[in-house]
């Protein structure tokens, strides 16, 4: 039988197949760089879940919307959707990823949301990453997602899944970094002149069409949002390794709870 290790705070960190030989150590931390001459680690991630509806009256399925998700103490982003005039969006997060099936469903029994149709092609779901390098890692994986998508500047958001080829993961680690610093530096450079920001989250396991990440890109404005899409078709990760991206979902925040 496996040994689990525990941390100081009786956290989980560490599940190990110890004393089973020939099975690989199981490792469920996220880690960050080093923060007082430790390396970070931490078994806390968060999830986010963006639903898409079309209703007949979106103005009253998105007023009950907000009433529901204020009632459950919920905290949360409504879009109108920028692409579809009867349409609505809805993101949601937790470290519970339970919270969507426990606490979201049940408030689209109620009210106009009850005739709600769901567009199963928008659904997206995914969790926080670290990359190994985060300076405040506790920042990283669970306060700055919410952060930026709660801005009050910044009520457009863009979200997409996107997949990599097979061939992206057999690369050596040294090529892998390099073609991530490229794509970094070039998100970094919008974010520093207050373009755009992002919101990255893995979805392996998660996305009924096998894709690997979701993508949040929040701004003041829509078109430096799509400014950075199309600049980054340029970087050799999008180029050369991606397979599929989208479908887009663009909207426009009219309420944050929470």
């Amino acid at each position: 039988m496996g040994r689990s290790s525990w941390s100081s705070t009786g956290a989980k960190t560490r599940l190990m197949t110890q004393g089973t030989p020939g099975l690989p150590d199981i490792d469920t931390n996220e880690y960050g760089g080093k923060k007082d001459g430790v390396r970070q680690a931490m078994d806390r991630r968060l999830f986010m879940q963006l639903l898409v509806f079309d209703t007949v009256d979106v103005a009253h399925a998105m007023h009950d919307l907000e009433t529901g998700l204020r009632a459950a103490l919920i905290p949360a982003v409504i879009y109108a959707d920028a692409s579809n005039p009867r349409g609505m969006g809805l993101l949601t997060w937790g470290e519970d990823p339970a919270r969507f099936v426990r606490e979201v469903r049940p408030i689209f029994q109620k009210g106009a949301l009850a005739s709600a149709t769901m567009r199963n092609d928008f659904e997206m779901l995914g969790r926080t990453y670290s990359t190994g390098h985060e300076p405040d890692l506790h920042h990283t994986l669970l306060q700055r997602p919410i952060e930026r998508v709660t801005d009050q500047e910044c009520p457009w958001h863009v979200w997409y899944p996107l997949r990599r080829s097979g061939a992206f993961a057999k690369l050596e680690g040294i090529e892998v970094s390099h073609m991530m610093r490229e794509h970094a530096a070039i998100g970094m450079a919008y974010g520093q002149k207050g373009l755009a920001h992002d919101v990255r989250l893995a979805c392996h396991g998660l996305d009924a069409k096998d894709n690997e990440f979701v993508i949040g890109l929040i701004g003041k404005e829509l078109f430096p949002l799509s400014h950075l899409v199309q600049a980054m078709r340029k970087t050799r990760q999008t180029s050369e390794f991606i397979t599929q991206m989208g479908p887009f979902f663009v909207g426009y925040a009219t309420s944050r709870v929470g």
